[in-house]
């Protein structure tokens, strides 16, 4: 499963193709010289004051395991604790997208990381927006895209719910164990992330502008459950909130089962694991090789996305090896719904038309194909608004994309994709 080598123009041109990143955390995107001032401002110590320096101590290319990977997030967090920090972050993050022709984003974060005494869920939520507002409003002012001559800048907020904290995570949680202190750790976690799920839905009746799109669960999956949630993502469900799930990530297939049928979910942020049978640990499960054919022929078949994170995976999950080794060449010759994430663009130093590149390389994508993919990350996403006019969106989206091929072709260059053709 090889492809030639993808050209200095083939690159230029998928930069320039209209893209989405549907898993992107604020907390692990930062800019990195934005972590060092903030950090600076705001008292915070770092390991290293210099990029260099943090790039080889804490925000590495490659990471020993997913605890490793995580270490980074102590910093960033630590200097997103006040309303100017967050619209900051929000701005940089949306730019940085804007830049590589990423035209629709899904920024996640858990707010409760960033309670404190002067900060309420309210208002963290509207600090982030304020940023993401002011560069879409600045990129959807140009005139090329004021024109309609490139698709506007859209994006939506997702809000994360932990499967597993403790009181040293933030002041919020340290507070919120001590208001249940007689209470088992995990109906503690269990009402945090009920308790955000009622405040989503309730800060979005409240600020309607706010285009609150979904709910996400991340951390710890072995040991912490996602039916330990249920509560919280029923809530959502009945709110008609987009949900997306962390699971297969650092665990097996029974994780992605419960987050579909338990949380229902619509979208599943990695899925790394979905074809590893040997991390099922249910013993009632006589033939995991039949479970796992039939949980792959079911998330086909309900076109349940998997919000794909290469980098991310290779650097947490070592034992894949390869590139050419990730599931995801499985994914697409079992025809499942994926879409093109960075997961932390801070954190595993990529970005999405490197994500691209590397897919392209590694698993011989061609351009039918290539533009297969994209769309997914269009059409699967929790767009703000109806669906009417998502799909106009969509289309508008797919019209550019062809659009630039052509005149790339026009010019006697490179196909957008350097595989040997559609491909799978």
């Amino acid at each position: 499963m090889t492809s030639s080598p993808v050209t200095v123009a083939d690159r230029e041109l998928i930069r320039r193709l209209p893209k989405s990143d549907l898993h992107l955390h604020l907390d692990g995107s930062l800019r990195l010289e934005t972590l060092i001032e903030l950090a600076r401002e705001r008292r915070v110590e770092l390991p290293s004051h210099s990029p260099a320096g943090l790039q080889e101590l804490v925000f590495k290319e490659h990471y020993r395991d997913l605890a490793e990977y995580l270490q980074g997030f102590h910093y960033t967090v630590a200097v997103l604790q006040d309303p100017e920090s967050l619209e900051r972050a929000g701005y940089e993050l949306a730019l940085d997208n804007q830049a590589e022709g990423v035209c629709y984003i899904e920024v996640r974060f858990a707010p409760q990381l960033h309670i404190n005494n002067r900060l309420a869920p309210e208002e963290i939520i509207l600090a982030v927006n304020r940023g993401l507002a002011r560069a879409r409003e600045e990129y959807n002012g140009q005139p090329p895209v004021a024109a309609g001559e490139r698709p506007r800048f859209e994006y939506g907020i997702l809000l994360c719910a932990l499967r597993f904290f403790t009181a040293g995570f933030s002041p919020n949680y340290r507070y919120f164990f001590q208001a249940h202190k007689f209470s088992d750790p995990h109906r503690v976690y269990s009402m945090a992330s009920l308790e955000l799920a009622r405040a989503a839905t309730w800060i979005r009746e409240r600020h309607p502008e706010l285009p609150i799109v979904g709910f996400d669960l991340a951390g710890q999956e072995e040991g912490y459950p996602a039916r330990d949630h249920w509560e919280a993502y029923q809530h959502a469900h009945e709110s008609f909130l987009g949900k997306t799930v962390h699971a297969g990530e650092a665990y097996g297939p029974e994780s992605i089962f419960q987050a579909i049928t338990e949380l229902h979910a619509d979208r599943i942020g990695h899925g790394t694991w979905l074809f590893d049978t040997g991390k099922i640990k249910n013993r009632r499960i006589a033939d995991p090789e039949d479970y796992v054919r039939r949980l792959v022929d079911f998330i086909a078949d309900r076109r349940i996305t998997l919000e794909i994170c290469l980098t991310s995976n290779l650097q947490t999950s070592p034992a894949i090896g390869r590139l050419e080794d990730h599931p995801f060449g499985r994914m697409l010759d079992n025809r499942l719904s994926t879409a093109f994430c960075t997961d932390n663009r801070l954190v595993s130093r990529t970005s999405v038309t490197e994500e691209i590149v590397k897919a392209v390389e590694a698993f011989a994508i061609g351009p039918s194909q290539l533009k297969d993919l994209l769309a997914y990350g269009f059409k699967r996403s929790f767009f703000p608004g109806p669906y009417t006019e998502k799909r106009e969106y969509v289309r508008r989206v797919l019209d550019y994309y062809e659009e630039l091929v052509r005149r790339h072709e026009e010019e006697g260059e490179a196909e957008p994709a350097s595989g040997p053709g559609p491909g799978r």
